[in-house]
């Protein structure tokens, strides 16, 4: 039944208007590092302002709104972290995210120009690896790097590499992902194959990680060329989804030319459902990447079949949220 004019109230349009709020108190949270003080336990305002060195007038609005955001509790005056927060936003922890903060600053900045990136056809926030001057280009790895690491280290927790001993990281960027892959399974030795401009920097974080022995670096062009060697597993952590189709297409054949049979290619993404409806990770990327990217955005998971089935794969996987982030998993048996 549909409600008459004088009874439609616009719900849904303010519920959005005040939606994006609450992630914007928990990036201000993360950014100020409100939640380290209170991993011991509950404080009062004054004494957390203290501990942060800021005005606690001016923090008090933010906590209430951490509270309402679900990531605070409240009780007698005193705020303390959520578990959830206390587990993933305490500086230190092994599973903090916090430092992902630089990465979501931007990704919503990016998003803010969506309208002005479809009427003019050009993404009005773009990246582009090949132009990119170095500075800015180390800079963005640099936001990147942690996330790549903690992407990593669960990764390496969840699939069992212990059968692999040459990993193709393609389009490997920082090297976090092979770095924690490598620091968990001794036996692996890495490859990052990606552009040459890209390559430099990925070996500053090598060398800075003390993994130059284990992981090394290729300039190579995925769309022009197949990488050297003969690898039995090949990692593609937010690849895809920065390519055309074409370019996607391109990049698995010359991955699949450099995988001995048998061998297991990953991806890790966004991967919309095949009604492109779901999942909500995947649905957010798609509107930030019309601002990054020329061509890239979050394939369905019959296109990433149709690419892989063409690039020599079978045994083709997908597994949505898969990830903390909601990344999904798509897997394949290399031919």
């Amino acid at each position: 039944m549909v409600a008459s004019d004088d009874v439609l109230k616009p719900t849904a349009i303010m519920h959005n208007v005040y939606a994006v709020f609450p992630a914007f108190a928990m990036l201000a949270g993360m950014q100020l590092d409100v939640f380290t003080p209170l991993q011991d336990g509950p404080m009062e305002a004054k004494t957390i302002a203290g501990a942060l060195d800021v005005l606690e007038e001016k923090l008090t609005p933010l906590l209430y709104a951490l509270v309402a955001a679900g990531l605070l509790e409240m009780e007698n005056k005193s705020f303390s972290n959520t578990p959830e927060a206390n587990k993933f936003l305490v500086l230190g922890r092994p599973d903090y995210i916090g430092g992902m903060s630089g990465f979501y600053n931007m990704l919503w900045q990016s998003t803010l120009n969506t309208a002005k990136s479809i009427k003019t056809g050009k993404p009005q926030a773009k990246i582009d690896f090949h132009t990119l001057p170095e500075e800015e280009l180390l800079q963005f790895f640099r936001k990147q790097f942690h996330s790549s690491v903690r992407g990593g280290k669960e990764i390496a927790e969840k699939l069992n590499f212990g059968q692999y001993e040459r990993l193709l990281d393609a389009g490997g960027g920082s090297g976090g992902v092979s770095i924690a892959i490598c620091k968990k399974y001794p036996q692996i030795k890495a490859t990052i194959v990606d552009l040459p401009k890209v390559v430099q920097l990925s070996e500053r974080f090598i060398k800075e990680a003390g993994m130059s022995d284990r992981v090394s670096v290729m300039a190579t062009d995925l769309c022009l060329d197949s990488p050297e060697g003969k690898y039995d597993v090949a990692i593609l952590r937010a690849l895809i989804q920065t390519l055309s189709k074409e370019q996607a297409q391109l990049s698995l054949k010359s991955i699949g030319q450099s995988m001995v049979p048998g061998g297991r290619v990953f991806i890790f993404g966004s991967v919309l459902e095949n009604s492109c409806l779901a999942p909500p990770s995947a649905l957010a990327f798609n509107l930030a990447f019309l601002n990054v990217y020329d061509d890239g955005k979050a394939y369905t998971e019959k296109e990433h079949q149709e690419m892989l089935t063409n690039a020599g794969f079978s045994d083709i996987m997908v597994e949505h949220n898969a990830l903390v982030d909601g990344m999904a998993i798509v897997s394949a048996k290399k031919i």
